[in-house]
């Protein structure tokens, strides 16, 4: 087997001490020496099929370089944009990154997390958002590092990052009525969710304030069949008329098209549907889909930055980063008619 490159083996080369080697090879550290030796080492570095040993460095500094990422379901769309922008951010700065679904369970997130920290990750990135607040603040009396992203848990003092959920439904509901709509309804998505809960108080608050009659129904999940089985419950039951529906989230208002159209309804002709998260391909649905975009990516990135900074600021204090939104309109809302 061949041996492996070491540090020593490139600074020889280089004609330098291992120290500058390890600099001019490290992002953070690399403007501590001179552009032409760092581009000289790492040209030697990648002849040799030089590989940092994580492992050793990790002894120096007392890291292991490695971030536990949580998310609820890896199978909705937003949240592959979320941990891209988690990993350009860890990336260039030496770190990387574990992911593990916990399916939305406080159980199994308590599982997960305790296995991150016996590989003894730097810190956390929780996606998950949901009433765990006794177990979050225990890690956080435990001194672990963590960001809460996509959505909060109320009384956990760690940064959190998410979108201005609020102000995604203020600009759905505007948008509504400026179209001529008086009569909505919400598809809410779990009642345990923060952003759930935003959205939801937002829409009684705006209906309330612009003289809307609006209805909040429930679902038991962000999913399209969750967001299916509640309309034909409530279509079912030949409701009072409606014709605008502000959803949840993208799965959900695509749950409602199924339904509609199941029920013998057109969109937008009879219900205009607005949808949340601009999600990949709602542009393809049909019709394609008016929702509200929210900068997942950019989340990922702060919140990775919010973490990082962390380790060099111990007694900084929590913060809250809210990204603005905006309302992307396609075929899914008409006027009333």
């Amino acid at each position: 087997m061949r041996n492996r490159v070491t540090l020593a083996d490139v600074a020889k080369i280089a004609g330098v001490n291992p120290g500058t080697v390890s600099r001019s090879l490290n992002p953070q550290t690399e403007n501590q020496v001179n552009k032409e030796t760092v581009r000289k080492i790492r040209k030697i570095a990648k002849e040799l099929g030089y590989t940092p040993n994580t492992v050793a460095r990790g002894l120096r500094t007392r890291k292991s370089l490695t971030i536990g990422v949580v998310i609820p379901d890896l199978t909705n769309p937003i949240f592959p944009p979320l941990v891209r922008g988690v990993d350009s951010y860890l990336l260039p700065r030496g770190y990387s990154a574990l992911i593990v679904n916990s399916d939305g369970n406080v159980d199994t997130e308590l599982v997960l997390i305790n296995s991150l920290m016996e590989r003894q990750v730097d810190g956390l990135i929780i996606a998950t958002g949901h009433g765990g607040d006794e177990m979050l603040k225990d890690f956080h009396t435990r001194g672990v590092y963590a960001v809460m992203v996509n959505r909060e848990s109320p009384g956990v003092p760690y940064p959190t990052v998410t979108g201005d959920d609020g102000a995604g439904i203020s600009a759905a509901i505007e948008h509504l009525a400026a179209l001529g709509h008086t009569e909505y309804i919400h598809l809410a998505g779990p009642s345990d969710s923060s952003t759930s809960k935003i959205r939801a108080h937002t829409f009684t608050i705006e209906c309330k304030r612009l003289g809307l009659n609006g209805k909040i129904i429930k679902t038991t999940a962000y999913s399209i069949e969750a967001g299916q089985t509640a309309m034909d419950k409530f279509l079912d039951h030949k409701p009072s008329p409606f014709t605008a529906i502000v959803a949840g989230n993208d799965l959900l208002a695509l749950g409602a098209y199924h339904s509609l159209r199941t029920h013998g309804l057109n969109c937008p002709d009879d219900v205009s549907v607005i949808g949340f998260n601009n999600m990949p391909f709602t542009n393809d649905f049909q019709p394609p889909m008016t929702t509200v975009n929210v900068p997942h990516f950019d989340m990922g990135v702060e919140a990775a930055r919010l973490l990082l900074s962390q380790f060099e600021d111990e007694e900084s204090a929590p913060v809250k980063v809210t990204l603005p939104v905006s309302l992307i309109i396609r075929e899914s809302t008409a006027l009333k008619k």
